[in-house]
């Protein structure tokens, strides 16, 4: 049983720092260890994903997890390639916040294809417990939580307790979206264009295009960070189950590097003459604003009527128009968009377009476009 001022003071803690401003890397680490005094763990993981389609973005891990980074691509593999019903990208269709494998899914431990290959054999755990990070429309990041054999399992309590959290974590790891923004971007490098990884049957990198290397580096993030492959053999995973599930999410993931460089990695399975080989081929590219907008919009945390108004913001449309195609008034449209404002940290239309857009295109309009149509390095 978790203390009631304890619990109380750890939820409080977690609350504001979710309102702080923090960047990804404070917020995530302050927040992990505030949990810990609620709910004990010997180690933890810490995931961002894509709302879009559930897919990892980074990952930050702690304790007993903090020096091993053998076992992240095999991981990739096991909790997007398998059908386990305990997987984030399976809950988030659930209405679940929080799971325990021993509290609320006993049944599941035995065949859990992830606790029998890499929990237990490779870091001695015998319990996990997880959480979704929610926001009411969308799933923006995970927790995971270990114990080992010597511990107590994680009680109904505590899953509940971290189900309390869940609010709390989406709108942090929001936010430490929305700070990353207003940092300086960097260029991608020398080599410019699409970087690509071929993953063999074995899960084994078979080629690696120039300067590919170079982009996974970029995604490496602080010492807490993973090995960047794992989110490619996280995109692999998933790639072969859309063979099996044609409709299953696509295997793509909007990734923000430590440099503020926003990147798409999609990946997608390979066929030979006698049909799918089990190599899949990932690409690494910089992503358009297109693809970014509904991301950042999203981070906003604003409501459907405020994101139809951003959106015909977006598009330079007026407010007298805008009111007449949501079949309000003017003075309703000009509400919103103080709303909107506010959310966004800005004070008129032009901010906010340059806060969707970010510094990341902005400095480069008048650049040579090259043959494909984007800006040609």
């Amino acid at each position: 049983m978790i203390p009631q001022l304890t619990g109380a003071r750890v939820r409080g803690d977690l609350d504001v720092l979710s309102r702080a401003g923090l960047d990804l890397d404070d917020f995530i680490g302050e927040a992990t260890d505030s949990v810990r005094r609620a709910v004990p763990w010997v180690g933890a993981c810490v995931g961002t994903h894509d709302p879009a389609t559930m897919m990892l973005t980074s990952a930050r891990k702690y304790g007993a997890l903090t020096a091993h980074n053998e076992h992240d691509r095999l991981f990739g593999i096991i909790e997007y390639g398998s059908e386990e019903p305990t997987s984030f990208r399976s809950l988030a269709v659930s209405d679940q916040k929080a799971i325990g494998m021993r509290a609320t899914e006993a049944a599941e431990i035995d065949r859990s294809e992830r606790m029998a290959r890499l929990m237990r054999p490779h870091y001695g755990f015998a319990d996990e417990a997880r959480l979704l990070f929610r926001d009411g429309t969308a799933v923006w990041g995970c927790l995971a939580i270990f114990r080992g054999s010597d511990d107590p399992a994680f009680t109904a309590d505590e899953v509940g307790f971290l189900g309390s959290l869940s609010e709390s974590f989406a709108r942090g790891v929001r936010s430490g979206i929305l700070t990353r923004l207003a940092h300086d971007s960097v260029p991608l490098g020398e080599t410019g264009g699409p970087a690509v990884v071929i993953v063999d049957a074995r899960d084994e990198v078979a080629q690696i295009s120039v300067g590919a290397e170079e982009r996974l580096e970029q995604l490496r993030g602080n010492a807490h960070g993973g090995d960047p492959l794992s989110l490619v053999t996280s995109l692999v995973g998933a790639a072969r189950r859309t063979l099996a599930s044609p409709d299953a999410p696509p295997a793509r993931a909007r990734v923000r590097t430590g440099s503020g460089v926003w990147l798409l990695l999609h990946a997608s399975p390979l066929r030979g003459a006698a049909g799918a080989t089990g190599d899949v081929v990932v690409t690494i590219e910089e992503a358009r604003p297109p693809e970014i907008v509904s991301l950042v919009v999203a981070a906003f945390g604003l409501t459907q009527r405020e994101r139809d108004v951003t959106r015909l913001v977006l598009q330079g449309v007026e407010t007298k128009e805008i009111a007449s195609t949501l079949h309000v008034s003017a003075y309703t449209v000009q509400d919103h968009l103080k709303s909107v404002f506010d959310k966004a940290g800005v004070r008129s239309r032009r901010e906010l377009i340059s806060r969707v857009y970010f510094d990341q295109y902005v400095p480069r309009m008048g650049e040579t476009v090259g043959a494909t149509g984007w800006f040609a390095g």
